[in-house]
């Protein structure tokens, strides 16, 4: 773990709340969609915090919200120590120097109306920096550092398939070298081998200019490829975060352990065996969440003290947070085990990062 103070992104109590209003003449507000409800995360130097959750867990509205795309409605972002919830725009542009995102759409991220030079190129002009030996240049040698063909510089991004978009969407991310980078499922709309070229290039990208990562994923055999610790989320609360290796093999909390039963093994034998964790009725609405643990209308381990108390994240082991009054202790046959944990729907060529250290700070 890196000393206090050190992240690169500090999360403290994040809440996005979007209002409900009513129709008719004079609209007013009757709720509240609370998309995200007490969010505590940090991301240290060099380092890949995977965020997992099914649809409308609010994965997506939290990493909207760490840049600023989305205003949070209260808590506390901070980028390598500074405090930016409450910069206006304009002051929020030297910022953006230090952050950028990737997209998840590589068809929509993109401006139709502009060559790929000009993308890539848009946050030298933006930010007014001039690179050594001219923008075109700078732009494309990243573009053949991200496997495109610099030659295709004036070209439009219909011209390209949906791999070379996404690496086009990567390119202008790490153009002016940010300390973190926020992928919102940058590989969700890729065929699985285009994925595995993907990844191999972030992991590269990552050990080469030291970039931090908050890689935003619903499928849990990439976040595994690619993370270094694991953050789980569910209906705008934080369920259980820890190391990869910590996460796949212990995991504590029933939310936890029904996503891990619903990763198939590629051992026809060992998949017959589990017993697959079915959650029953539909995720809640966030206008009007569950009262005490948000997860306790479809958890198997509920218990009235369940309805009327909130369970906080509390750390159970080093680098081990869950939020649960009944966690599971033991691993059933429903779960990845260790040792299957390594043999989860392994992307081709994609290297697994060290399951030593939680933090992982490069050279």
């Amino acid at each position: 773990m890196t000393d206090a103070g050190k992240e690169v992104l500090e999360v403290s109590n994040l809440r996005t709340y979007f209002p409900v209003r009513s129709r008719g003449v004079l609209p007013r507000t009757i709720g509240q969609v609370k998309a995200v409800d007490g969010v505590d995360l940090a991301v240290g130097p060099g380092e890949t915090l995977g965020l997992v959750g099914e649809s409308g867990s609010g994965k997506t509205t939290v990493a909207r919200s760490v840049l600023m795309l989305v205003r949070p409605t209260s808590g506390s972002v901070k980028i390598e120590g500074q405090e930016i919830t409450r910069l206006s725009q304009r002051d929020l542009a030297p910022v953006r120097r230090k952050a950028a995102m990737i997209f998840q759409d590589p068809y929509n991220a993109l401006n139709p109306r502009h060559t790929v030079g000009g993308i890539i190129s848009a946050p030298f002009k933006i930010q007014k920096i001039e690179p050594e030996g001219g923008v075109k240049r700078a732009v494309q040698t990243l573009m053949e550092r991200v496997g495109l063909n610099p030659e295709h510089y004036n070209r439009y991004p219909n011209e390209f398939s949906g791999g070379q978009r996404q690496r086009i969407g990567i390119a202008r991310a790490v153009a002016l070298r940010p300390k973190l980078i926020v992928c919102d499922e940058p590989v969700s709309a890729l065929d699985v081998s285009i994925q595995a070229q993907i990844l191999n290039l972030l992991r590269d990208l990552q050990h080469e200019f030291g970039i931090s990562y908050l890689f935003v994923a619903h499928d849990l055999a990439v976040v595994r490829q690619i993370s270094h610790r694991v953050a789980v989320m569910y209906l705008g609360h934080m369920m259980e975060t820890a190391s990869r290796k910590v996460l796949y093999s212990q995991p504590l909390h029933p939310y936890t352990h029904s996503l891990l039963s619903a990763v198939p093994i590629p051992d026809p034998a060992r998949q017959r065996e589990r017993n697959r964790i079915l959650l029953e009725g539909d995720l809640p609405s966030p206008i009007n969440p569950p009262s005490g643990c948000v997860f306790r209308t479809r958890c198997f381990q509920a218990q009235e003290r369940c309805a009327v108390e909130i369970p906080p994240l509390v750390e159970v082991a080093p680098g081990h947070k869950v939020a649960c009054h009944f966690p599971i202790a033991t691993v059933p046959k429903s779960v990845v085990t260790e040792h299957q944990a390594h043999e989860l729907a392994p992307v081709e060529g994609v290297p697994v990062p060290p399951a030593g250290p939680d933090r992982v700070v490069p050279a």
